[in-house]
């Protein structure tokens, strides 16, 4: 993908991705004074003191024809629908409880203030405005309002390519059938898996690589195919064991380091850094003769990868906070924090300090009745207890001991 790369799609296919150009209201949003409930459109002047008794002189539905509405004068009532524009001379809207209806009169139980039940026009947003920006992703509310201002079809980034390797001797095929002399030691892989469906929530496209065995010149092969995407994500070999051979190779490879571990877990040997890309040999002042390549950010000259840990949780949590940000950025997204939510603590936890850890929770109740609560694990190989959990409890490096009751950070996903 090139840098900055766009596409148009239909309205219908933008859920998702991210927008690659601004979308402004055509038109003052609401385009008329709108009423917020049913009722009877008034002058408050006429509800001094109440109850009173107005004209009731007709009627206004949502769609009325231009031109068709009449003005209100003193003493006179509209009935009106949620959604309706307001008559002139009317200056506010009483909601249908607090009224009464006999024959062409209404009585009105209920004081009201100026503007009460209506929304002004233009009050939303002025014809011109802003909406949404380039570098927002499109959920369904920013989907609702490109509609609403006639967009049909929306300039979007172009989605990043991710490619995924996973490491490993004993790291087979998911359909692959086990080996009857070390089919108990063979693990199936899972981590590709598991990352290709983080990468498409990010908004990426996963491209899983054949498996790389624990020899440096095939797994050299596949890093230097991975490079060819967008980003290159690797699963195992990033430890120190013996057969952990990623930063070897990639240290061969002349790749620059830019952090390798986190204090972290799960998740402390996660590695990130860049490779000079492929095609980038020659010296930059030579790459940078024609008018094309003036444009080439110095950022294009390399491919950036990660290194994350062969454990299935750490692999999930590494993702979550260290390559979705960088995936997001590279499909054109504007930067955001990582965005945590608090809840009480249904039982205590106490861990060795040190690292911040991040651990597999179920967070459950309602409202302001939130609570959390560590899910039985066995470690970060543990698949099965991370898809019991909904969440993860946050605990700081310097806290030991939370006792249940605590407020904690919870990281959703």
């Amino acid at each position: 993908m090139t840098q900055g790369a766009t596409e148009v799609v239909d309205l219908l296919h933008a859920s998702g991705r991210i927008l690659a150009e601004l979308i402004a209201a055509d038109r003052d949003i609401p385009p008329f004074p709108r009423s917020t409930r049913d009722g009877y459109a008034v002058q408050v002047a006429d509800l001094a003191k109440v109850p009173a008794t107005l004209t009731h002189v007709g009627e206004i539905k949502a769609g009325p024809q231009p031109g068709t509405i009449p003005p209100l004068n003193r003493g006179q009532a509209f009935s009106i629908m949620t959604g309706a524009p307001v008559p002139p001379g009317a200056n506010a809207v009483v909601m249908v409880e607090y009224t009464s209806l006999r024959n062409r009169s209404v009585e009105i139980t209920r004081s009201i203030e100026v503007g009460e039940n209506i929304v002004a026009q233009g009050a939303e947003a002025r014809r011109g405005t802003v909406l949404l920006n380039r570098g927002e992703r499109l959920d369904h509310a920013a989907i609702a309002l490109a509609a609403s201002v006639g967009k049909a079809r929306l300039r979007v980034f172009v989605r990043p390519r991710v490619a995924v390797l996973t490491t490993g001797d004993e790291i087979i095929n998911v359909d692959a059938a086990l080996d009857a002399k070390s089919g108990s030691m063979q693990i199936r892989n899972s981590n590709a898996y598991s990352l290709a469906a983080q990468i498409q929530e990010a908004g990426g496209v996963p491209v899983i690589l054949p498996i790389a065995p624990d020899e440096p010149r095939r797994l050299r092969q596949l890093i230097q195919r991975g490079l060819t995407s967008d980003l290159l994500i690797m699963s195992g070999g990033v430890s120190m064991g013996r057969y952990d051979l990623v930063e070897q190779v990639l240290a061969e490879m002349n790749a620059e380091f830019l952090f390798t571990g986190a204090k972290i877990q799960p998740g402390r040997p996660v590695v990130f850094g860049r490779v000079r890309s492929l095609g980038a040999g020659a010296p930059a002042t030579k790459l940078m003769k024609s008018s094309a390549r003036r444009k080439k950010s110095a950022r294009s000259l390399y491919q950036c990868f990660f290194g994350l840990p062969g454990n299935p949780v750490s692999t999930m949590v590494t993702f979550e906070l260290f390559v979705r940000p960088m995936l997001e950025a590279i499909a054109g997204m504007r930067p955001r924090p990582l965005q945590f939510l608090h809840a009480r603590l249904k039982s205590e936890i106490r861990v060795n300090p040190g690292l911040m850890r991040f651990l597999p929770a179920a967070l459950s109740g309602e409202y302001e009745h939130s609570q959390v609560e560590l899910v039985r694990w066995q470690g970060s190989g543990d698949i099965a207890a991370r898809a019991r959990a909904n969440c993860y409890i946050v605990i700081p490096p310097d806290r030991e001991h939370t006792p249940a009751g605590d407020w904690v950070a919870v990281m959703l996903r």
